[in-house]
């Protein structure tokens, strides 16, 4: 499905066939264009955000928004991130009095973690681990050479293409960091947005500051931000240390264990049993060990320094035992996508519309009584594709 759209998109020119998620920065819409695909052949995914009045407490989320959609301008930028496979496409933006929108191609395969409970014992086989695990890493890979660090990886920011393909999501907690000199890294230069963090733990996607700084933002700051899911986190941004790119390889390690096993490695009690584990304790793993497992291990070891990916990147992970004969140039042309999106666009679009201003004008208004019915939004009321 080649979708193309207008790089300045006119919100009423859009037509909003269904809401596919509400997150905690906006609600991801499956749209099309009334006038250059009047029939909904080609129909996109955009996000919108509804802009904070001045001085309110929500003002984050403006600032959270305008840094992903800079970031997804910078992907799309060069040539060589354009066309990137697992990285998503820039197809367009809109700005209004109240709204901030953005759109990039429909993945109709859903995220990997609603693929994974769909399995029938919600695990995934090392075949098909190793197929979304290599395509993650070169998603990472191109990110940390552009100097970003994501810092959400997670499977419900891995959407699933059309193609069977992955495509990573959701940039709103990614930093550019001005990477160290040794080793010959790049020095990157400063952008223009400057970093705050919040400072109040509301649910799992946590960002209060943390104690120490280590690493440097674009901007001079350090990553000192304590961010991401909770189970995903990394020990040096529990311990408050700060963090680099090896956060990533981290998060990595908790989703191929979370693929293998069903369940993420250290999850505790509470919040504070998951950390102190993450901190303490070794992963355990069931059955017998194998290359799997030991590049697992590798990529959940609690020193960063000596965490797998750490002094060269994804370079060092490709040559880990577990991934040998791929070859890794040739992905998306030998690999063969384990799933294919079997869900059907002409179900969607019987589906009524929804007018994207009034959606957010009813947002607004004062909660229902207890007596009253539910409104329709609310049934959608998901993060399964937030991006």
């Amino acid at each position: 499905m080649d979708t193309q759209v207008s790089p300045d998109l006119d919100i009423n020119h859009l037509r909003a066939i269904k809401v596919l998620g509400k997150g905690a920065t906006g609600t991801v819409f499956l749209v099309h264009h009334r006038i250059s695909d009047p029939s909904a052949a080609s129909p996109f995914a955009l996000k919108v955000v509804e802009k904070s009045p001045l001085l309110d407490a929500k003002v984050d989320t403006d600032r959270r928004a305008r840094w992903e959609l800079s970031l997804l301008r910078r992907l799309n930028n060069s040539p060589a991130t354009t066309s990137h496979p697992f990285l998503p496409t820039l197809l367009g933006s809109f700005e209004t009095n109240d709204l901030i929108g953005w759109a990039i191609p429909f993945c109709p395969g859903g995220d990997l973690n609603v693929l994974r409970y769909n399995q029938s014992d919600h695990i995934f086989s090392p075949a098909v681990i190793r197929f979304y695990v290599a395509e993650i890493i070169c998603a990472l890979e191109k990110l940390h050479a552009l100097g970003i660090v994501y810092r959400d990886l997670k499977p419900e920011n891995i959407l699933i293409q059309q193609s069977g393909h992955l495509t990573l999501t959701d940039f709103d907690l990614s930093r550019t960091l001005v990477k160290p000199t040794r080793h010959h890294d790049v020095v990157y230069e400063p952008e223009p947005l400057k970093q705050k963090t919040s400072k109040k733990t509301k649910n799992a996607r946590v960002a209060p500051d943390s104690r120490r700084k280590s690493s440097v933002t674009s901007n001079g700051e350090r990553a000192n931000s304590f961010v991401g899911t909770e189970e995903y986190i990394s020990p040096e941004v529990v311990r408050g240390e700060g963090h680099e790119f090896a956060v990533d390889w981290w998060a990595l390690g908790i989703l191929a264990f979370e693929m293998l096993h069903g369940t993420t490695p250290f999850r505790g009690k509470n919040k504070k049993d998951t950390f102190r584990r993450i901190v303490m304790m070794p992963p355990e793993f069931i059955g017998r060990p194998s290359t799997l497992t030991d590049l697992i291990g590798k990529l959940l070891e609690k020193d960063p320094t000596r965490r797998l990916g750490y002094r060269r990147g994804a370079c060092e992970i490709k040559e880990h035992p577990f991934f040998h004969g791929l070859r890794w140039d040739l992905l998306t042309e030998l690999s063969r996508p384990p799933f294919l999106p079997s869900r059907e666009l002409h179900e969607m679009k019987q589906s009524k519309s929804v007018d994207i201003r009034e959606y957010f004008e009813k947002l607004r208004m004062p909660p229902l009584s207890l007596d009253s019915p539910a409104r329709e939004e609310c049934l959608y009321n998901v993060s399964l594709t937030e991006f």
